[in-house]
């Protein structure tokens, strides 16, 4: 008779069995296909406690163990200012799914709340540059973040929308404040949706946001608020009814930019060019 397996190696099992297409073979995809981890990378998994970034220290942690590319990994969770149960609950599942997870504080969320404007904008920008600081001190060359295939598609359509600009988000980009440190994003190739069925799968259960902002979104009657995100998830579902491929087109739409096309691009380093400079 077998040995009965513990919890976090059945929730391990979940992963490379029942949902190996869903998110296994995604997760690897974009290891390999961006180039995402090399030899002697030491890697700060960075936990905010929510669905995705838990499922990243997971599949992280299992990679560990059979890459043939050597690499080393701390799981740092950053405190922003959580309250009592969502910092007990992070703990717990840390703990549930197997995860050295090492805490620190930052207060950010008292910061950002107290902003006349853009206090989102401005959590996000102080949380990134107190994990980039937190990984440099642990001897950490690169940051891994949280973020999704439906954060992809969700960001360029929402900057288009509403910035009036076509901008995508990378597999992984250099850091431009703290030198010789890049970010990753190892769950680039991955559906929500399909995480959501995981997470319901192994009966597990993550924090949100956890800020007052998220909580107000929540609280609506359509549960957007006054989220722009939420609006623009909600507009691809209706729009997936019609077409069931437009998530995937609009994801290989990023891979396939004809420049030749636009009046106009940008470039970080150059700024803004027309098309006339070359007609």
């Amino acid at each position: 008779m077998g040995r009965e397996l513990e919890y976090f190696q059945q929730v391990e099992r979940s992963i490379t069995r029942k949902y190996r297409k869903e998110i296994w073979s995604p997760f690897i995809q974009a290891i390999k296909r961006y180039e995402l981890i090399s030899e002697g990378d030491r890697i700060a998994v960075c936990i905010s406690g929510g669905k995705d970034s838990m499922l990243m220290a997971v599949l992280i942690r299992m990679l560990q163990r059979i890459s043939d590319v050597p690499f080393e990994a701390e799981y740092i969770v950053m405190d922003p200012g959580y309250n009592s149960e969502n910092r007990r609950k992070i703990e717990e599942n840390a703990g549930k799914l197997n995860i050295p997870a090492y805490f620190f504080e930052s207060g950010i969320f008292s910061v950002a709340e107290s902003a006349d404007e853009s206090p989102c904008y401005l959590c996000a920008r102080m949380r990134r540059g107190a994990l980039y600081s937190e990984a440099r001190k642990r001897g950490c060359n690169k940051i891994a973040l949280g973020h999704h295939f439906s954060d992809v598609i969700e960001t360029t359509v929402m900057s288009m929308f509403y910035s009036g600009q076509l901008q995508g988000m990378m597999p992984k980009l250099h850091s431009v404040n703290f030198e010789g440190m890049e970010l990753i994003r190892p769950l680039y190739c991955i559906n929500e949706n399909d995480i959501r069925a995981w997470v319901r799968y192994n009966d597990l259960e993550f924090i949100r946001c956890a800020c007052k902002f998220t909580e107000s979104r929540d609280a609506a009657p359509d549960g957007i608020g006054k989220s722009k995100r939420q609006e623009i998830k909600a507009l691809i579902a209706e729009l997936k009814k019609s077409n069931p491929y437009i998530e995937k087109n609009i994801f290989n739409s990023l891979h396939a930019v004809w420049i030749d096309t636009f009046p106009g691009y940008k470039t970080m380093e150059e700024g803004a060019h027309s098309f006339l400079e070359k007609y």
